[in-house]
This record gives structure tokens, sequence and C-alpha cells, in this order.
């Protein structure tokens, strides 16, 4: 909802749009919407999914308005690195684009916590968006958050007043009951992420994928063994064999065609059994 609410604010007919591929497909669809022209910029594994903006930048991108961006990043988990919120900043100053970085993520196996508004010269050139539907497990509530500069966001409220007129009270009340959870909570949380990711990593292995450990967020990505033409072929292999699912990294871009994805967001026992069943399904 808030990626169409800014995509409605700032883009229509003729404007282009800088998408990440791989990426979170809600980005092309709300510009899509917006009836603007997408223009993909790949990342790459051996730059560590983060976006090669020199050569970007020796593209014309005259009619570029909004560049998404999304670190910590989802599907691939690479954490928001200072130096790379920098040369956002700085490169969007240079081609006069407004950078949006989503940031649902920060608060998720993630040691530190990065927003691209603390970067000086940000608040002129980019917009940050968060969720309680990650961090905080209230997925469905609809609460979130935009922050930038106040004429940037009364562009987006300006469009928003026509869609919606507020949220229901004891909604609001409970994320601010939330957003006020100590640090304790945060850590209790994060220890339950954790012990989930260590059983996707055990059963990664048992499919003999490549996955960085370090990765932050909710999800895990890995590459997939080499004999897989991509990872709808691993995917449907042990949907068929386990009748378990995992979900395959091209959803997300031609970049992500030789990976899949592991949601953290289930119960543990069910990593157990997921386990099983592929160990059983081994000839």
């Amino acid at each position: 909802e808030g990626l169409m609410h800014i995509a409605m604010s700032f883009l229509e007919k003729g404007d282009e749009v800088l998408v990440p591929n791989p990426g979170y497909p809600a980005y092309r669809a709300v510009s899509n919407l917006a009836g603007a022209t997408i223009r993909e910029y790949r990342l790459e594994e051996h730059l560590g999914w983060e976006p090669d903006l020199d050569a970007l930048g020796r593209q014309g991108l005259s009619r570029v308005k909004v560049m998404w961006v999304n670190y910590p990043n989802m599907p691939t988990g690479t954490p928001a690195r200072q130096g790379l919120l920098e040369e956002l900043v700085a490169f969007a100053h240079r081609h006069r684009i407004l950078v949006v970085n989503d940031n649902p993520y920060a608060f998720i196996l993630n040691r530190e916590q990065r927003s691209i508004l603390s970067i000086p010269g940000a608040r002129e050139v980019a917009l940050e968006l968060n969720s309680l539907s990650k961090a905080h497990n209230m997925a469905g509530w609809r609460i979130g958050m935009l922050a930038g500069r106040a004429d940037y966001l009364k562009v987006v409220l300006r469009f928003k007043s026509n869609m919606d007129s507020g949220m229901f009270k004891p909604v609001q009340m409970a994320a601010v009951k939330a957003l006020q959870s100590p640090l304790a909570w945060y850590e209790s949380l994060n220890a339950v992420y954790n012990e989930r990711r260590e059983a996707v990593f055990q059963l990664l292995d048992l499919l003999g994928c490549v996955y960085d450990e370090n990765q932050v967020g909710m999800f895990v990505w890995a590459k997939i063994p080499e004999q897989y033409a991509n990872g709808y072929e691993l995917s449907d292999e042990v949907l068929y064999s386990s009748n378990v699912f995992l979900t395959p990294g091209g959803i997300f871009g031609s970049q992500g065609e030789r990976f899949i994805r592991i949601s953290l967001c289930s119960d543990g026992a069910l990593y157990e059994e997921a386990i099983r069943r592929i160990e059983a399904a081994k000839p």
C-alpha cells in the first residue's frame, strides 16, 4: 500500500523508474500501475548483491524519477552497508532521482540497524518505508510508516487522503505499544528466528545448496546445485518427492534463477518435518 501511494504520487506516464533484479515484485507492479517505464538494474552475487552505481550512472538517466532500493535486502539477505547508503545518496543528488528505501527487515537477525535518512543530504533525495508486519509480527494489521522531508510526505498524504480516511484506533494503539517493546523483546524474537535459520541451513545442506550464514532478515537465500537448470526445477523436484515447497528465486527476477528462498516465518516443528521428509525421499 505504501509503495503504491509513493508510485502514484511521484510517477506518471513518460517517467522512468529503476527497479532491482532480483527484487520484491511489487516495485515493478506499482510502477506499471502508475504508467512509468521500468528500467531494471541488476544486483550481482559477485558484487555482494549491491547495485553497480558507477555503471548505472553512465546510462542515460534524465527521465528517471524514482529508484526503488531495499536494504536490508529481500530476497538476498544483504545488510544495509553504511558505505552503500552514502553512495546511494550521492547518486541520487548527482542524477536528481528520488531514492526510496524499503526497510522492513532492519530488526530481524541484524545487528546494525541503519536508515538511509541518517546520511547527510539524504532528506533532499530519499524516502524510507518501514512496517510493523515484519519486525513486530503484525502482518495483516496494515501498520507501516513513511519517513522523509515534510513536503515529500505532504505529496503522498494528498494522494492517500483520496484513498482512505484513517485507521481503526485500537489498531493504532496496539502499534504504539509494539513500538515501546524493550530490547529484550527483540532479542527473544531473534533467538527464535536464529533457531529456525539453523534448521533451514540443515535443510539446505541436505539439498546441496550454498548460502551465506551472515545474511539478515526473515528469509534465507541459497544457490542451487549445478545439476539443476534453475530454482524452479529444484523446487518442483522437492515438492513432488517430499511435499515440501521451496520458493524459486526466479519469481524475484532473472538474477534469481539459480537460487531458492526459504521463509523463517513457520513454526520450528514444520522445519523439522520438512527435513525428515527430504531425508526420507533421498535415494
